[in-house]
């Protein structure tokens, strides 16, 4: 047991659930913070869950770490000597500009929770917390983040959600009708998260058939499916000039 947290357990199922990469390989977190007992217990956590993790003591360690390291999201203190979490995040994300973030913070340090989240943290936990809270925030992180391998019976990329059986699409909450080809591009989307998928790579998947070069059609659908995902909401899809489209959760 540590001042900073409880071990106990066995943790709630969900917060157990195996979470791995696309390929099938680990998620892998970097844990930075300068107390090296706080660090140790997040590290023993997150491994019996199955995941990779390094840790980093300070800013310019955890910089040299996460080149080599390729982490899927980070653990940051906010209050730590010299570079601090929070420029240590816009720093990390100069090399991996989507990485999702969990901030530790003081207890009652309303201000620096604010400031984590406004410099783009996804969520914080206070000081002293519980193993199981943080498990359970980075489990729910890593899955809005689009980083783990999909569920067969579910797609979920941020607040946009995806029932393979029922067929059925709703982002926040807010449910969609889509026609049967909208639904399979938008599976097709959903299913290569932040990974930018090229018109013909769309049309070989989703059309399955020579389309005679006509790859406008997937501009027209990717059009169609902006006004009912994205309208009135922050843009999930995304146009890359000169390569395709692409799905992303919103910060």
């Amino acid at each position: 047991m540590s001042e900073h947290g409880s071990m106990s357990f066995p943790l709630p199922a969900s917060a157990l659930t195996k979470l791995t990469r696309p390929g099938g390989e680990p998620i892998r977190a970097l844990v930075v913070d300068d107390e090296p007992a706080l660090a140790d217990l997040m590290r023993m956590g997150l491994e019996l869950t199955g995941w990779k993790i390094a840790v980093a003591h300070d800013g310019q360690s955890a910089l040299k770490i996460a080149r080599a390291f390729h982490p899927d999201v980070v653990v940051l203190d906010v209050m730590m000597p010299g570079m601090d979490g929070v420029e240590l995040l816009g720093r990390l994300r100069t090399i991996y500009p989507d990485i999702p973030a969990l901030f530790l913070t003081a207890k009652d340090a309303v201000a620096d929770r604010l400031t984590g989240l406004h410099a783009g943290g996804d969520d914080y936990v206070t000081k002293p917390f519980s193993m199981e809270e943080v498990l359970l925030r980075l489990h729910r992180i890593v899955q809005r983040a689009g980083v783990t391998a999909p569920n067969w019976a579910q797609l979920t990329v941020g607040d946009l959600t995806l029932e393979r059986d029922t067929r059925q699409v709703s982002r926040a909450g807010t449910e969609m009708t889509l026609t049967s080809t909208e639904f399979e591009l938008l599976q097709f989307l959903m299913e290569n998260p932040r990974h930018v998928l090229s018109k013909t790579r769309i049309l070989d998947r989703v059309w399955d058939y020579d389309f005679g070069g006509q790859s406008n059609i997937v501009e027209l659908y990717i059009s169609y499916l902006r006004k009912k995902i994205d309208a009135d909401r922050e843009p999930m899809i995304h146009t890359v000039r000169g390569a395709g489209y692409v799905i992303k959760p919103c910060r």
